[in-house]
């Protein structure tokens, strides 16, 4: 650019801004010397300054930045663009020579994030001869030092002072949705400079972020071990902007408008049941799943006690079901509906994969932290299908994430406690392909008792002929097929805005009368009387389930946008619950709920029967010896339990350890 063509520019610049003085003047309002713009704002106003901008990019951003300074409203202004035209976008694995020096867009994962130190960009020398100040920028990686002095002096000048500003090195890979079959993703390191690295910036940019990046193409020269450059150079990106592509709920813009339609819908009286149609309409029926997955969306309220302890707020659901039942669609519409939701399958997830690792840093020359799925999902949900295949030893490492909310890593020299606040929808399939309506769900789910008692609502899917039915998801299936989807009643965004919404200014509290209506369902189901008389009395629910309830009764309230947890909250809360624990909980012998059905496998009637047989053969064994024959359990047991219920007390008993079989016919205690 000729000097006359750059005072044509500033003063073009000049006039744009003027057209610009909102945000500028919100920008300087804010204290900020940052100044946002659009490109197509800038395309529209002149053609010449847009095109320039992406040939030219780096003399054109200081000609704004020239201009902005001249019309006195920022000092030390810095420019950054909002928005590139698609066209400009390119993957990764595209770039070439062409592309240098050009402003470009590239989307994609942070991979790795070095931390953020001081680089020097201006260095200031005084020649020692002639006292003359020499300036040199500071534009590779190599601290440079003048050449030369104007008197003739070569080398050993003295610095004075030199310019810093914080930068920081952060390495995009391509995100997995655009590669094709079995490309392995490629990576480019982006430099990041002055108000990219704020802290609040840093925050999207911490690895497992998917991010859009503008800046201007680089190439890095590479240097042998002798010190002296190749002619293959890397290439690197500058940025001038980072813009994080997905955001938590509590991050979502809501606007005037925005918050008009929101308010129109909550005062819709049946706005519960709207949330319902719009989870996943391509799927027929499943009333009940669909309500706790809205509950789920919403979440309870997280709250820090006067000890200092913390209760969570987010809720968990698991559904576990026969094969074919839509578990696996429900859990995609859910990962891709919430923001920082993440879809993972059991088989192909690890334990570091989940929750995080400890990997050696290339860059760094030490030991880093990649965080897993549950931890990048943080005030996000996590999916994950066929929970029952992964490994034990990897389903142990959710236990902490689940409940305390939290990642505690203890690897190498790295010792960090992650946050985890993150709900986790699970679906899993019975052990054996199939539900056996009479054996206890965690006998039949190939899950420990530990994790599934986590869960605040267990769902169970049987898929069990019935005419009626039947016909109606095959209508609804066929129909899905033949015609357009049809359509939610509340549309994505709208959703996505109303539950953002809700998370950032609702915080409802227990009125006295749901207080009451808990505590009343509570107690009196703790304390249902029992048919068979027996040793131990079934425990209907535990204090665990007593959580869930108002977790859930908290979500309802915010759907409805109330500040009140009303009765009717409660209801909604006490029916799932109720409609669970009669699938799962309910123990056929003593026709009552029981809720070590679900936590311990075993039901209270049946540990009574296995402490009753154990009762019998320490009796036997100081009439008898140490050898005991099976029929003599049997006669003295006759009359309290029947022969089959000794049989699986005994098996219990050997699985256990308590007691082996030393010969046929006979048991040993050990």
């Amino acid at each position: 650019m000729v000097e006359k063509k750059t005072d044509d520019l500033v003063l073009e610049a000049r006039n744009f801004f003027d057209t610009y003085k909102k945000e500028i003047g919100k920008s300087v309002r804010e204290g900020k010397n940052v100044i946002h713009i659009d490109f197509n704002n800038l395309a529209s106003f002149s053609y010449e300054l847009a095109e320039l901008l992406i040939s030219q990019p780096e003399e054109v951003l200081q000609v704004l930045e020239v201009a902005l300074e001249e019309s006195g409203l920022v000092k030390r202004p810095r420019v950054r663009l909002l928005t590139l035209p698609e066209t400009y976008s390119e993957k990764i694995r595209n770039l070439r020579a062409k592309h240098l020096n050009k402003m470009i867009q590239i989307e994609g994962i942070v991979r790795q994030a070095s931390e953020v130190r001081p680089q020097v960009v201006n260095a200031k020398f005084e020649c020692p001869s002639c006292g003359t100040i020499l300036s040199v920028l500071q534009l590779e990686s190599r601290f440079r030092e003048p050449s030369r002095c104007s008197c003739g002096r070569k080398g050993n000048f003295r610095l004075i002072s030199k310019d810093m500003v914080d930068a920081q090195r952060v390495v995009v890979e391509e995100s997995p949705e655009s590669l094709v079959g079995g490309e392995q993703p490629r990576r480019i390191s982006v430099f990041l400079k002055e108000d990219l690295v704020e802290p609040k910036m840093e925050e999207r940019t911490t690895p497992g972020s998917k991010i859009r990046v503008i800046g201007v193409l680089k190439e890095v020269p590479k240097l042998s071990r002798t010190g002296s450059i190749l002619t293959r150079y890397d290439i690197a990106i500058e940025a001038n902007h980072l813009i994080p592509l997905e955001e938590t709920f509590e991050e979502l813009a809501i606007d005037e408008e925005d918050e008009r339609q929101i308010r129109e819908l909550a005062a819709d009286p049946k706005v519960f049941e709207k949330f319902i149609e719009s989870i996943a309409p391509s799927i027929y029926g499943y009333e009940e799943i669909k309500k706790s997955l809205v509950l789920q969306l919403f979440g309870g309220i997280k709250k820090t006690r006067a000890d200092g302890t913390q209760s969570r707020g987010d809720i968990h659901v698991l559904l576990v079901g026969d094969p074919g039942v839509a578990k696996s669609v429900m859990l995609k519409f859910i990962a891709n509906m919430a923001p920082k939701g993440r879809y993972m399958a059991g088989k192909g997830a690890t334990g570091a994969g989940i929750t995080a690792t400890v990997v050696r840093d290339e860059f760094l020359r030490g030991w880093s932290l990649e965080a897993g799925a549950i931890v990048l999902s943080n005030k996000g949900i996590v999916c994950i299908d066929e929970i029952e295949k992964m490994d034990a030893q990897d389903r142990s490492a959710m236990h902490e994430a689940m409940e305390q909310q939290t990642v505690t890593i203890s690897k190498a020299n790295v010792q960090a406690t992650l946050r985890a606040e993150t709900s986790v929808l699970a679906a899993a399939n019975p052990k054996f392909g199939r539900f056996d309506p009479y054996q206890t769900v965690s006998s039949q789910i190939d899950m420990p008792p530990t994790l599934i008692n986590r869960f605040d609502v267990i769902f169970v899917l049987k898929d069990n002929p019935d005419r009626a039915r039947d016909e109606a998801i095959a209508t609804h299936v066929l129909l899905e097929h033949q015609q357009p989807a049809i359509k939610a009643s509340i549309e994505r965004d709208l959703f996505r805005k109303y539950i953002a919404y809700a998370k950032q200014k609702i915080f409802p509290r227990l009125t006295n009368e749901a207080v009451d209506e808990i505590k009343h369902f509570y107690v009196d189901l703790r304390n249902m009387p029992v048919s068979v008389e027996q040793p131990t009395k079934p425990l209907p629910i535990s204090a665990r389930q007593l959580e869930a309830l108002i977790r859930l009764s908290e979500a309802s309230a915010r759907c409805r946008l109330s500040k009140k947890v009303q009765k009717k909250d409660v209801k909604i809360a006490i029916d799932l619950m109720k409609y669970y624990l009669m699938q799962v909980g309910y123990d056929y012998e003593t026709k009552t709920f029981d809720i070590d059905r679900i936590a311990t496998g075993v039901s209270t009637s049946q540990r009574g029967r296995i402490m009753l047989v154990r009762e019998t053969l320490s009796r036997l064994e100081s009439r008898l010896g140490k050898l005991i024959p099976i029929e003599e359990i049997k006669k003295e047991l006759e009359g309290k339990l029947e022969g089959s219920q000794i049989d699986e007390a005994l098996e219990k008993l050997t699985t256990s350890g308590d007691i082996f079989h030393p010969r046929r016919g006979f048991v040993q205690r050990m």
